[in-house]
């Protein structure tokens, strides 16, 4: 995994120019996001839909510390990331009476109440007050930290983050939460009785996702500089999800591949002269193959095409 991503970080700046330069960093930062989906989907097989929400919660808290107090870049992404772990973890309290669709719309309910509240009150750009607002041309773009102003040092931040969100899962799924959850997936009367403490765990869970999705909101905020409030309808938190099953909910790979889905593909298409929002239609085509015939993404299918390839390189006569 290490490996993989520092390859991205070496090789991207080298061969892209700036707009997709831009692009991989804004598609590397939401598969921190992703990440946290597919945690929620594929360990417990709970269906989040406010999860871009959450993105948005941890860009406003962001935004609004580093122009409001000027912290450290580093703690206004921390920041971000603990105030969504805590929405997360509001956002899961159904969770412990609701599963499948009744889930999926309380959760999508609730993106749908931050898409109002953001659209009335806007993000944090450097204006007096508690909501920040600034008005004409005093608008403020938020700090980079001074060792990632440019493009290529910021998506090297981006993919280290990346990288430590994903070995923190990662260490999660091996060890007693991980153990936890895939207990309370198979039932949680059969979780009781073996001693885990389902309320406990399954805030974890969405605790955890939500971090992933602050942290995911704060590197975006420091990315662009900005955020319109009209980029966090609940139908982002459908679609987010949506690629998140498509890339694969139970590897990395695939967070990082619904990163690239999110944005890299729509960016591609634009450039070929192809309406972007056609991606939303191909994605549609893509949930369904995923659905019915590849459970595990497109990071399972290349898995396992890869250990088919190396399994016939083993059985070949020497």
């Amino acid at each position: 995994m290490a490996a993989t991503l520092a390859l991205l970080a070496l090789l991207l700046p080298a061969l892209c120019n700036s707009y997709w330069l831009k692009t991989f960093t804004s598609a590397l930062t939401l598969s921190v996001a992703v990440a946290g989906a597919a945690l929620l989907y594929g360990q417990l097989g709970l269906v989040s839909l406010c999860q871009f929400a959450l993105v948005g919660v941890g860009g406003w808290v962001a935004l609004r510390l580093s122009h409001g107090l000027q912290l450290p870049f580093v703690l206004c992404v921390l920041a971000g990331g603990v105030s969504a772990s805590a929405a997360g973890m509001v956002a899961g309290l159904p969770a412990l009476r609701m599963k499948g669709l009744y889930l999926a719309l309380v959760t999508l309910m609730m993106a749908g109440g931050y898409q109002v509240l953001v659209s009335a009150t806007g993000f944090p750009d450097g204006g007096p007050g508690w909501l920040g607002r600034a008005q004409g041309t005093g608008r403020l773009m938020m700090a980079r930290p001074v060792w990632a102003e440019g493009d290529a040092a910021y998506l090297a931040c981006v993919v280290a983050v990346l990288a430590a969100v994903l070995a923190l899962i990662e260490w999660h799924r091996c060890a007693r939460p991980g153990r936890a959850w895939a207990l309370i997936r198979r039932g949680e009367a059969a979780a009781t009785g073996a001693g885990v403490h389902v309320l406990f765990y399954q805030s974890w869970a969405f605790g955890l996702a939500g971090f992933c999705a602050g942290v995911a909101g704060a590197l975006l905020a420091g990315g662009v500089g900005q955020l319109d409030g009209r980029a966090f309808g609940a139908a982002e938190s459908v679609l987010l999800l949506a690629l998140t099953v498509v890339g694969g909910a139970h590897h990395w790979l695939g967070a990082v591949l619904g990163g690239l889905l999110l944005r890299a593909v729509p960016a591609l298409l634009t450039e070929w002269g192809v309406n972007g929002y056609l991606a939303e239609v191909f994605f549609g085509a893509a949930l369904l193959h995923a659905l019915i015939t590849a459970p595990r993404g497109i990071a399972g299918q290349v898995l396992g095409g890869l250990a088919r390839l190396r399994g016939r390189r083993e059985e070949s006569p020497r």
